[in-house]
């Protein structure tokens, strides 16, 4: 039997940070001041796609206890 390079947690980390990073991109498209340059395009979108990103890191290097 083939086993997996992660474990069950690792990929479910993975798919909830691809979910943050999506949000931050949208949060980021939804900022109504031109190209971007208010808060939401500016600070909390980039924030949640940096938030994304390490719980990416995360996932990827977590290395699941073995029963």
């Amino acid at each position: 039997m083939n086993k997996l390079p992660f474990g069950k947690k690792n990929y479910q980390r993975m798919v909830i940070g691809l979910v943050i990073v999506a949000l931050g991109f949208t949060i980021m498209a939804l900022d109504k001041e031109p190209h971007g340059f208010g808060f939401m395009g500016l600070t909390l979108g980039p924030l949640i796609v940096l938030a994304g990103f390490i719980t990416e890191i995360f996932a990827i290097l977590h290395v699941p206890k073995e029963n």
